[in-house]
């Protein structure tokens, strides 16, 4: 499955979460880490959730960008 994750700026590094995934998050020094490590934390969350016998989500989450005068 491909899940959409959102990677943020933070004062000492970036942050991941899937809006897909509700509580699976990761972090990293660059963004290419924060990916990286967000998509251990996917998989693993993934097994987890399969252990425990819950559903897995089904991908539903877009992005987009609009335009706006600044």
């Amino acid at each position: 499955m491909r899940y959409l994750i959102v990677i943020e700026k933070s004062d000492t590094g970036y942050s991941a979460y899937s809006p897909d995934l509700l509580g699976c998050v990761a972090t990293g020094d660059t963004r290419e880490e924060a990916e990286s490590s967000m998509r251990d934390a996917i998989s693993f969350h993934i097994e987890g959730m399969r252990e425990d016998g819950l559903e897995i989500p089904v991908p539903t989450s877009y992005s987009s960008y609009v335009e706006v005068a600044a």
